[in-house]
């Protein structure tokens, strides 16, 4: 039969579920990173079997403080079910000169959006095939690699040289 003890500690134990669970889903949370697209940044081996551990910081996704060059996690425009990580090129007002496939050569980013593309540009599908992308799609930042140990550091946040991005008042 349940003893006291037994049933107090279960119940402050649960009384911090909500606390755990709002830290994971608008805090802190571990993630790993796949694929090609963010090579050198991610995954620089190209060993399909070790991937990248990452912090992510969902709190940005409340917050919406982003800034060019920042890494961040978001839903894939044609395929909801699916998480990428890519890096903002472009912010609402910017206007990016883009690469193929996309259609124009330079588009003006809405508000509300952002211009998203991989670090291995041959690799990645980015805005350069979706267009600009919902600020709304965005869940985390990505802060820190935390695996493999010798790669331990933070993310730095990287402006691209390859797209040129200007500001029109």
């Amino acid at each position: 039969m349940f003893n006291n003890f037994n049933v107090r500690t279960f119940i402050r134990a649960a009384a911090w579920g909500p606390v755990i669970l709002f830290f994971v889903e608008h805090g802190f949370s571990i993630g790993s990173i796949q694929g090609r697209s963010m090579q050198p940044t991610f995954n620089p081996d190209s060993n399909k079997l070790r991937r990248d551990i990452v912090l992510l910081n969902r709190w940005i996704a409340v917050t919406h403080d982003y800034a060019r060059g920042d890494v961040v996690t978001l839903y894939a425009p044609d395929d909801p079910d699916r998480v990428i990580t890519k890096r903002i090129i472009a912010l609402e007002g910017d206007t990016v000169f883009t690469t193929l496939p996309y259609p124009d050569k330079h588009v003006k980013i809405p508000k509300g959006h952002c211009w998203v593309e991989g670090d291995d540009v041959f690799h990645s599908k980015d805005s350069n095939e979706y267009g600009p992308i919902p600020l709304a799609l965005i869940n985390a930042k990505v802060s820190y690699i935390l695996w493999p140990f010798s790669r331990f550091s933070k993310v730095e946040r990287v402006e691209s040289s390859r797209v040129s991005v200007f500001k029109e008042d």
